[in-house]
């Protein structure tokens, strides 16, 4: 594996196959992938419950933001997204001192910040795609496949901008930007491995 790569970062739009490229990259380079793993670990660092994690992981709205905002002016009260938040980077630097995967938490960013060398990677796809493994994946509960959709994009657009100030999705931001839904999850693994080993 190329050193100059040891941590790579995936970011995704919702539905554009994240989780699935992380998962057979790490395979393919015998490193591991952390997606869910953030949830354990962060309830250790961070004293809150897994189930709080989940809920309020990268997904943020305006609401609650500037609730967050307007109560943070008070000293005795922190916001659980900037709790959960903080404990997330921890766990994102503790297992970037290892080669990995790493996917979503604004990781490009944060390991960009603290130094640390990494190959960022942003997955998108079109909308026809993204509702098909969205169907697939099955999380949108009695909401309109496409609304939830677009809520989860529009969620984690804000936690992004909300800990990075920064607009997702920019490609200045990646070394690769790769269209899931054009190309195929099986090539865009496929391509990245070839850069990566």
């Amino acid at each position: 594996m190329n050193p100059n790569f040891r941590v790579i970062t995936i970011s995704r739009q919702y539905g554009a196959g994240g989780r699935s490229v992380a998962r057979a990259l790490s395979e393919k380079l015998g490193i591991p992938f952390y997606d869910k793993d953030f949830v354990r670990s962060t309830a250790k660092k961070s004293g809150f419950s897994e189930e709080d994690i989940w809920r309020e992981g990268e997904d943020i709205s305006y609401t609650t933001r500037l609730v967050d905002r307007i109560l943070n002016n008070s000293s005795s009260y922190t916001s659980s997204h900037d709790a959960i938040f903080d404990a997330q980077v921890k766990t994102l630097l503790e297992f970037a001192e290892e080669p990995c995967i790493i996917v979503g938490r604004c990781s490009n960013v944060i390991l960009n910040a603290a130094n640390i060398p990494s190959f960022d990677v942003f997955l998108y796809a079109d909308m026809e795609h993204r509702l098909k493994r969205a169907a697939e994946l099955n999380e949108n509960g009695n909401m309109d496949l496409e609304k939830y959709v677009l809520k989860r994009d529009h969620q984690r657009d804000i936690y992004y901008k909300t800990y990075t100030g920064r607009q997702p999705g920019r490609f200045e931001d990646y070394d690769i930007c790769l269209n899931t839904g054009a190309i195929g999850i099986d090539k865009c693994v496929e391509m990245l491995y070839d850069i990566l080993k």
